[in-house]
């Protein structure tokens, strides 16, 4: 783990010195630096706290459970709307993280205690989400699609409802059912 850890900050990259700066207050944090979907994890007692990524724009931290943080400095943005547990602190520069060092310190100082704590988000539940009618006449029509569907897991639901709910037109909606109804007989996820 720490070959691929030490390779990626050694790699030359947009953000290099920014994620240099941010390794560095991360490591004021005490936290277990580890290396998950292909950027550096850091964690407590094995719980993921923070995760150092980059963008095209901008390079971040995200807070897996930013929600529940006080954003008294206005540093937490949301992703997306679909995002419920996430948020992203952003930066562009060296010069913004060393500007905002100790509030960033702070924010995960948050959400270190905020786990250990034991908080966690109050996620809707797959059934709260909006089902396209193309989907929903589909599960109508054929009682093996609907048994597939409700065998996935509740966040293989969540991603074929926002996948096939995403699309403006109703043509799109249902070339996108027809898509993906293989991939929800044979049990699998919109990724898998």
């Amino acid at each position: 783990m720490s070959d691929r850890i030490a390779a990626f900050f050694a790699k030359a990259q947009p953000w290099q010195q920014e994620f240099a700066q941010l390794r560095s207050l991360l490591d004021e944090c005490g936290l277990e630096e580890g290396f998950k979907w292909g950027w550096p994890c850091y964690m407590q007692d094995g719980a993921n706290i923070v995760l150092m990524h980059g963008f095209k724009e901008y390079c971040a931290l995200l807070l897996f459970k930013g929600a529940l943080l006080d954003d008294a400095d206005g540093l937490l943005v949301q992703q997306t709307e679909n995002v419920q547990s996430a948020r992203q602190i952003r930066f562009t520069s060296v010069a913004q993280i060393q500007q905002q060092s100790a509030a960033i310190v702070r924010y995960v100082r948050a959400a270190m205690a905020a786990e250990k704590a034991g908080l966690s988000v109050q996620r809707k539940s797959t059934a709260q989400f909006d089902m396209p009618e193309e989907f929903a006449s589909r599960l109508a029509e054929q009682p093996e699609l609907q048994a597939a569907f409700e065998a996935l897991t509740p966040g293989r639901q969540r991603g074929y409802l926002l996948h096939f709910g995403q699309a403006k037109q109703s043509a799109t909606r249902v070339a996108r059912v027809e898509r993906c109804i293989p991939r929800i007989l044979e049990g699998k996820g919109m990724d898998d």
